[in-house]
């Protein structure tokens, strides 16, 4: 295999280097401030397996450039609301900060929880689970 030009680890760190990130207990704060949207990019089975946090929109990290961009069929109005702190999260904060630097790059501001979900029901956050089908 031909070495890379960029490492994974590389598209991280450069992503953290220019993204606001957002402490796990800071999170857990402002979950009741209704300016605050958490977009769950993890894959459907992650929130089955491990929860998710409650009032938060899950946006598939294979859509959500599509989910965010008003030209796209697959637009979410979700994504139209003005005023608004969007905070991405995903398992460990890997996806999340690539993810919130590919949007910012696309003009779409957005945060996101530096350790991912990973932490959060240790440092007190609550977890919901999807309901089960019969």
């Amino acid at each position: 295999m031909a070495k890379l030009k960029v490492t994974a680890a590389q598209m991280v760190s450069d992503a953290r280097a220019r993204v606001e990130e957002i402490e796990t207990t800071d999170l857990i704060a402002m979950l009741n401030d209704p300016n605050v949207v958490v977009v769950d990019i993890r894959d459907v089975r992650e929130r089955q397996r491990s929860g998710f946090i409650p009032g938060s929109v899950h946006a598939p990290r294979g859509m959500i450039e599509f989910w965010v961009d008003p030209d796209s069929p697959y637009f979410k109005e979700v994504f139209a609301q003005d005023g608004k702190k969007f905070v991405l999260h995903c398992a460990s904060g890997w996806r999340s900060a690539i993810t919130t630097a590919t949007l910012q790059d696309m003009g779409f501001q957005a945060a996101h929880l530096k350790e991912g979900f990973s932490t959060w029901e240790k440092q007190g956050g609550s977890v919901e689970f999807p309901e089960t089908k019969p």
